[in-house]
């Protein structure tokens, strides 16, 4: 495992602070006191440890907070990165131990393979059977996060996932979360939104991605691989930053594979009437 010191992450991923003057809807920013590392994985086994015989390959780059002015609330936000990246089975750990665990029971998982793959092998070989080097047998898992905001209290980042255990393709994956420094706890929509502001909400995220994809009927996204438009509801899934909001539905959320991940940005200004006057984002916006 190789640790290195995550230097300059904030000016590589912090999105437009020093424009934020220019926009009379927002408030002027202040980068949190907090400090990251990284851990980085690149593990690659082949079964029964035979370089001829297909493999997994796991790859991992956690970024993490290492440093913040009070060390119980450390550890509270680096719970919540534990949880939103391996799971909630790992949320007692630290970050370095979640990461050999996950690396451990990854690679034992692949381990278990191998008595099929074995006898899927003699199975052909009694049978006269060529292959094409069981490539179904070869897994790959590759996931990163990274910070996109780390201002006013809040901390904004993303994670991304993707992973192949055979078949037609892989899968791919996009979780975003935020979280408080206040009290190392997740925002969550309830925080933000008013009561009962699902459905208009609903409709100006449907009617961004009609946009988005050049359409000016909403319905007719189900031409083009959308599932029903009125099925598509406010999944939790999102960022925030000074601007605004973006949420993120991964593929067959609300559309087919071959469409892909859809983000939609909501700039506060077209989603202030829903929200809450005392929410971690009220900050933001000038009355």
């Amino acid at each position: 495992m190789k640790m290195s010191l995550y230097k300059g992450l904030m000016s590589i991923f912090l999105v437009g602070f020093f424009v934020v003057g220019c926009r009379p809807a927002t408030k002027k920013v202040s980068e949190n006191d907090i400090q990251f590392d990284s851990i980085i994985v690149d593990k690659t086994y082949h079964l029964s440890e035979n370089r001829d015989n297909p493999n997994c390959n796991l790859q991992i780059k956690l970024v993490y907070p290492v440093k913040a002015a009070n060390k119980e609330l450390l550890k509270l936000i680096q719970q919540q990165f534990v949880l939103s990246f391996f799971g909630e089975q790992y949320d007692t750990l630290t970050p370095e131990k979640a990461v050999d665990r996950y690396v451990e029971e990854y690679l034992a998982n692949y381990k278990s393979l191998e008595d099929d793959f074995k006898a899927e092998v003699e199975a052909e070989a009694e049978d006269g059977d060529e292959e094409d080097g069981h490539s179904w047998f070869s897994y790959y898992e590759t996931s990163a996060n990274e910070i996109v905001y780390n201002s006013n209290n809040l901390i904004s980042y993303a994670i991304s996932i993707e992973r192949y255990t055979g078949g037609a393709h892989g899968a791919h994956a996009f979780l975003y979360r935020v979280i408080q420094l206040k009290n190392g706890a997740p925002v969550t929509e309830e925080d933000i939104f008013i009561d009962d502001f699902q459905d208009e909400l609903a409709q100006l995220l449907v009617d961004k991605i009609a946009a988005q994809n050049g359409i000016k009927e909403a319905k007719e996204l189900e031409t083009i691989g959308f599932f029903s438009v009125e099925e598509i509801f406010p999944n939790g899934n999102f960022l925030i930053d000074d601007d605004g909001i973006t949420y993120c539905f991964n593929e067959y959320e609300i559309a087919a594979y071959v469409v892909g991940a859809t983000k939609v940005h909501l700039p506060y200004r077209e989603i202030r009437h829903l929200l809450r006057e005392e929410s971690p984002i009220t900050q933001f916006i000038d009355n």
